[in-house]
């Protein structure tokens, strides 16, 4: 039992080193403080534009399902309200974050991963092109070299004497 414990403890360590954690508890962190800066700027900057039309605060805009709606300290007492203005709000948060995150975010990232893979996909014709070229080189190298040992040395005759021995054609190497 005690290898089990060991290797689900090791598992956990794993887990916990690998970069994925890591990056979603970065995620988390930045999300959360990102989260105040929209909320900030739904209040300070969307609210108080939407309030030159009405109330300044999105929340106060509601409907009543049943009538009248009638409240005491903040809690309903009679009727049903639809608080329309806090969904509203709620909207816009999501509508904001998610234009952020897509244009500060995601569009550059997927550029810069289009482009990296256009580069990449440069760099690897060019390698094959290269590969290519070499293996033809080396088969004209080859043809050369065959066609030398096959051709008659000149300056000599077909007597079969030749300098190095040897009587007619190198055998040819396929």
């Amino acid at each position: 039992m005690s290898k089990e414990k060991e290797s689900v403890l090791a598992g956990f360590k794993a887990f916990l080193m690998r970069g994925n954690v890591i990056d979603l508890a970065v995620a988390v962190v930045i999300g959360a403080a990102f989260t105040n800066v929209v909320n900030s700027l739904v209040k300070g900057v969307i609210n108080p534009l939407v309030g030159a039309f009405g109330t300044q605060d999105l929340n106060q805009y509601s409907s009543c399902l049943k009538a009248p709606c009638v409240t005491k300290d903040g809690e309903v007492v009679e009727g049903i309200p639809i608080m329309w203005g806090t969904v509203l709000s709620a909207v816009l948060t999501f509508v904001i974050t998610a234009a952020v995150v897509y244009f500060l975010m995601v569009l550059p990232m997927s550029k810069y991963l289009a482009r990296r893979a256009r580069l990449q996909a440069a760099k690897d014709e060019v390698q094959e092109v290269m590969e290519v070229s070499e293996l033809e080189v080396l088969k004209e190298i080859r043809d050369t070299l065959v066609a030398q040992r096959s051709a008659p040395v000149p300056g000599q005759s077909g007597s079969g004497q030749s300098g190095s021995g040897q009587n007619g054609p190198a055998p040819s190497a396929s």
